[in-house]
């Protein structure tokens, strides 16, 4: 079977695929993935030893204005609008080739079946379908697709080239309303040995030399403007502002991760200013990217996630509840599929976001340590139900195998 994946960056597409591939069963299905290029996907893919195949392809793109032999940075937004225009139409003419190499590949190799996890790569997988016969899936957690290719992607859904969708939430599956029949809800699920909250190293603490007694208020994944770091920085100034001198010297927020090159805006940076300008250099810590995030989530006391769009299904609520901690978040997108209400965390509005909800939240929790533990373990208990890995690729599994094209 062919995996293809569109990005090669950190990311929950990635680190989705790598916890399904990791637990497919190699006697019965051979792994081949495809990724762009050379990253931490490929690193992870190689290190978990979870495919049996790994091509690069660098004509899957990224971003039709990325340079030729290189990743994109965020200085190439600001590139000369002639170099600009250059890279787009060579990258068109690469993308064309690419896909009918892959079209050879793929008949020449003889695939059962083409998994495809991503917008790009369920064009792709799309296309190539039709062109070979060869039966593709579907694996969807974005919640819409941009106007210029919407049609293309209405098209191909319908299409009998795509035998299912797999959609992470039911917040993603309305775009899918004319092919029902083939869509269904399977939600991702995480490797539960590896966020096993007595097992983990707490670093937080140590890293940035706070007291046992302190609590954290922590949030993790990439900095970028419609993941709400922006409403969670006014929500911190909220709660500081409510706290007495003692206790405002207890309280922290922290804020796991960056935002990517290939994003125009340094929306890091923007938190950062917004920070400075609000007073809050001492109680607001940005900690930049971690490869590994479990030894700082497990020293977080609580879980933001302030998503202000429809969030599919974000990992960084699973890797929370997996790891015993309480969560609040803003009810958007697949969140209220994870969280219930005032059981693992709190769930308050999104559209607008209360800002002022997400501070009483938190000085609730910060007051109240005994319900820290228990939403903490609530969340645990129902990660082991309903989102454990092993769980999720034997189920998977058996629809690859139902949809896959018999051997010739």
């Amino acid at each position: 079977m062919l995996f293809i994946n569109d990005t090669s960056r950190n990311g929950g597409p990635g680190k989705t695929l790598l916890c399904l591939l990791r637990f497919l069963d190699p006697r019965r299905i051979n792994r081949t993935v495809l990724l762009p290029r050379e990253d931490t996907v490929s690193a992870d893919i190689r290190s978990h030893n979870a495919a049996d195949t790994l091509i690069i392809e660098p004509a899957l793109l990224e971003n039709v204005q990325q340079p030729v032999n290189r990743a994109m940075t965020r200085e190439d937004f600001s590139a000369p609008l002639p170099l600009r225009t250059g890279r787009s139409v060579f990258n068109v003419l690469r993308a064309t080739a690419g896909l009918f190499r892959l079209i050879r590949r793929v008949r020449k190799e003889r695939y059962q079946l083409i998994f495809c996890n991503g917008t790009t790569a369920n064009l792709v997988g799309g296309v190539v379908a039709m062109a070979t016969g060869v039966p593709a899936i579907w694996h969807v957690f974005y919640p819409d697709v941009p106007a210029p290719i919407r049609g293309l992607h209405r098209f191909l859904a319908r299409s009998s080239a795509v035998r299912a969708i797999f959609c992470v939430s039911a917040a993603v599956s309305g775009q899918f309303a004319q092919c029902r029949d083939k869509t269904s809800l399977t939600h991702d699920a995480l490797d539960l040995e590896e966020f096993q909250p007595s097992a983990s190293t707490a670093r937080l603490r140590q890293e940035l030399n706070l007291p046992p007694e302190s609590v954290i208020f922590g949030a993790h994944g990439r900095v970028i403007r419609r993941k709400g770091f922006v409403e969670l920085v006014q929500a911190a100034h909220a709660v500081l502002s409510r706290l007495s001198p003692e206790e405002k010297a207890l309280c922290h927020f922290v804020i796991l991760g960056d935002t990517p090159q290939d994003m125009a805006e340094d929306h890091l940076r923007t938190c950062q200013e917004l920070a400075h300008s609000l007073g809050l250099d001492r109680q607001v810590h940005f900690l930049g990217f971690r490869a590994d995030v479990i030894p700082y989530v497990s020293d977080f006391d609580v879980v933001l996630v302030p998503s202000v769009y429809p969030d599919p299904l974000p990992r960084a609520v699973m890797e929370a509840m997996a790891l015993s901690r309480p969560v609040i978040a803003f009810d958007m997108g697949g969140i209220g599929e994870m969280i219930t209400d005032g059981v693992q965390g709190r769930l308050l509005c999104g559209a607008p976001p209360d800002i002022d909800g997400m501070a009483e939240a938190c000085l609730a929790y910060f007051h109240a340590p005994a319900l820290r533990l228990a939403h903490g373990q609530a969340g645990r208990a129902r990660v082991e139900r309903e989102f454990e890995a092993r769980t999720h690729a034997q189920s998977m599994q058996e629809a690859m195998l139902r949809f896959a094209r018999s051997a010739p």
